[in-house]
């Protein structure tokens, strides 16, 4: 291996989280391969933003893969149900996609093994956040289990390594490391369910969350919201 490039395949939603992931894997030196999936989610709007993180960040390669969720359901992002705009509860909310992660980073694991990489970065974390299943440390490090079972490269003995910088931040701390790294925060998109205009709703979930980071980190939103969260 000691020939081979080193590939990090990034997964990059266009949101503040996954921006900040990708931008710490440069900041290790890998070279950025950033995937992005359109699931034909209804806030289409955030491929939009991965183009210009990926182009921002100075992505060799930035791979858009259509994989439309629509079919399956089961969640107000792929299917018709509405986003609630109620606050961030205690349950699982209905803004949960069945398995998604799984299923991202599964692609992202075909990709890095084909390039020769082995590791791959992702923006999740286990605090500031809606409480899906798919973002908590035991589901990274069982991931991490399985690529070395699922792959030619781990039967061979070789590691692959899911690498989850911000597992254990706060929002208002990735908000303080995207400051860290120089990263112009204005070009991710959070929202859910936009607003006319290109404006962030400001009352769902994700929008709630974005900008009580910004607020607790004491940096200024960059965001323009349709109401104030």
């Amino acid at each position: 291996m000691t020939d081979q490039p080193r590939y990090a395949v990034a997964l990059l939603s266009g949101g503040l989280d996954s921006m900040t992931a990708a931008a710490r894997a440069k900041e290790e030196g890998y070279r950025l391969l950033a995937l992005s999936v359109d699931y034909n989610q209804r806030h289409q709007v955030e491929l939009e933003a991965a183009k210009r993180i990926a182009a921002d960040l100075g992505a060799e390669r930035h791979i858009i893969l259509p994989l439309d969720l629509r079919g399956f359901g089961g969640s107000a992002l792929t299917d018709d149900i509405d986003v609630p705009k109620d606050g961030v509860g205690e349950d699982i909310p209905v803004t949960y996609v069945p398995a998604r992660n799984t299923i991202f980073l599964s692609l992202a694991l075909g990709w890095a093994e084909a390039m020769g990489g082995r590791d791959l970065f992702i923006g999740v974390n286990a605090f500031d956040y809606s409480g899906y299943p798919d973002c908590r440390p035991e589901f990274i490090a069982g991931f991490e289990q399985l690529a070395e079972l699922a792959t030619k490269a781990g039967s061979e003995g070789e590691r692959f390594r899911i690498h989850a910088p911000l597992q254990h931040m706060t929002k208002a701390d990735i908000v303080r490391e995207g400051a860290r790294l120089g990263l112009d925060m204005g070009l991710s998109w959070s929202c859910y369910d936009p607003a006319p205009g290109g404006l962030h709703c400001g009352l769902c979930d994700s929008c709630r969350l974005r900008a009580k980071g910004f607020q607790e980190a004491g940096i200024a939103d960059p965001t323009r919201y349709a109401a104030t969260p």
